[in-house]
């Protein structure tokens, strides 16, 4: 019985230990990811067992989709922390919690499951050598480390690259850094908001990159998977090894370098890495979401290797781009779905904080039309995409709307509210209560009392005689759509 007391003592201390370790973690990931992503996904985390054999720790969470999502997203993320805070934790496993196993998910059908975001996948074109960090990073054999063993995401090429007035310096900039001539600028250092094609630019260089040197060696990761190898060496004494893998690269690119936070002397190996291959001609590529000097924790040193080169932005997709991204996207599918051009339009023109979410808001219709048999309509948009559409809705007042039109077809903002009838007064008017409806979750009754009282019968009216002239009078289709851009800028 005494041993079992002790046991138990030994498990409950253990338990406890993780319990404050994770208080820490969780607080650190808290001011990198913020209160809302933090409260929604790693705040529901719970530390579960740990095998010391193994060095195997279990974090669970309530439902199959936030264990999914979170593994997804951030397990390289909670790997590192763990590993920096506990040196036995060799593997970080994220999993539904026992209790819940068998229990239905209710949010299985949330739209905001991330799409991949460069994870590769595939096979590796024949002849060079890509390296994904996927393992312990030493002088061992490829396969010994997972190494080589995974191609660059096929899909992820110039061709399938669509390009406009925001992303062209970023694209043009990545095609030079893969063609046979040695690039003027190096690094190359491409900055983005999440989603609008950093990540599809890397693996687009690797590709044009193996095409026009077939025996080259590459090295993509992310910053994070960085980190957690150079830990990984440095605890196992292989540093001279990873140092020597390292820069025996011809291409290196790492992805989301805003993660490259803390550790100095991962800095440091990193600083000394980009030396040595600028030296001797090799090519570098980094991408995150901030420039260069924005970067927080970062040694000044290496913020001025970053930003030696070209620094090039990718600004966000204007509405033009978004339209030619999902004409593109829809000309990809195997299986042909007509998408009308007023569901197209709605799209580029609601979902635009970020390129990835509109391209998985088209994904998520075209599957549920064909899964169901439906049609794709404007009502079938609306419907099953509520979440996403939500999200990258801003808000825009019907006062804003009637102010923004007054000024475009210049009458008085009081015409809004009158009684006149005069065709230069009518139709600015009529455009504001079409606006009002397509930008607003206002309704029909509530639309005519910001309107001078007017019946909700009369903005239906306008609302169908407007939507009628943009297919018919290409003017007044230019007019609605310069309103649109303005209001949503």
């Amino acid at each position: 019985m005494k041993g079992k007391a002790n046991g138990s003592r030994i498990e409950d201390q253990d338990a406890l230990d993780l319990a404050a370790d994770w208080a820490d973690i969780s607080q650190g990931l808290r001011k990198d990811l913020g209160h809302q992503l933090h409260s929604q996904w790693i705040k529901p985390i719970q530390p579960g067992t740990f095998c010391k054999e193994t060095g195997t720790l279990d974090l669970f969470l309530p439902t199959e989709f936030s264990a999914n999502w979170v593994s997804d997203r951030f397990s390289d993320r909670l790997s590192l922390a763990w590993k920096i805070a506990r040196p036995d934790v060799r593997h970080v496993r994220v999993a539904v919690h026992p209790g819940r196993r068998g229990m239905p998910d209710l949010r299985l059908g949330d739209s905001r499951r991330p799409a991949n975001d460069g994870a590769p996948s595939g096979s590796m074109p024949q002849g060079g050598q890509l390296s994904m960090a996927s393992g312990d990073f030493g002088g061992m054999a490829n396969d010994a480390l997972g190494l080589g063993t995974m191609g660059l995401d096929p899909s992820l090429t110039f061709t399938s690259f669509v390009t406009g007035g925001s992303n062209v310096l970023a694209c043009n900039a990545a095609q030079r850094m893969a063609a046979t001539e040695t690039p003027q600028f190096a690094p190359l250092y491409l900055k983005a908001a999440t989603g609008q094609g950093k990540t599809h630019l890397l693996h687009a260089i690797g590709h044009a990159f193996l095409a026009t040197h077939p025996r080259a060696r590459i090295f993509y990761c992310s910053a994070e998977r960085f980190m957690v190898e150079f830990v990984q060496a440095l605890r196992q004494g292989q540093m001279i090894e990873f140092k020597s893998r390292l820069r025996g690269f011809d291409l290196l690119m790492v992805d989301d370098i805003q993660f490259i936070i803390g550790k100095a002397s991962a800095q440091e190996e990193l600083l000394y890495t980009i030396d040595a291959l600028l030296a001797e001609g090799k090519r570098l590529v980094f991408a995150a979401d901030r420039a260069p000097q924005a970067l927080d924790g970062v040694e000044q040193r290496l913020l001025s290797r970053l930003s030696m080169g070209l620094v090039a932005d990718i600004m966000p997709a204007d509405i033009e781009l978004r339209r030619m991204i999902l004409e593109h996207r829809l000309a990809r599918f195997s299986s042909p779905t007509e998408v009308p051009s007023d569901v197209i339009e709605f799209l580029a023109r609601t979902i635009n904080r970020n390129v990835r979410e509109l391209v998985g808001g088209l994904n998520k219709l075209i599957a549920y039309a064909q899964l169901t048999g439906q049609a794709v309509s404007l009502q079938l948009a609306e419907e099953q995409l509520t979440d996403i559409l939500s999200a990258n809705r801003r808000r825009i007042t019907i006062d804003e709307i009637q102010r923004t039109v007054c000024q475009f077809y210049r009458v008085d903002r009081t015409e809004m509210a009158s009684k006149r009838r005069a065709r230069a007064v009518v139709r600015p008017r009529q455009v504001a209560m079409y606006l009002a409806k397509v930008l607003t979750p206002r309704s029909y009754p509530e639309i005519g009392r910001k309107f001078g009282g007017r019946d909700h019968s009369t903005v239906i009216h306008a609302v169908r005689l407007i939507e009628d002239l943009r297919t018919r009078d290409a003017d007044m289709d230019g007019d609605v759509r310069s309103l649109l851009r303005q209001l949503e800028s």
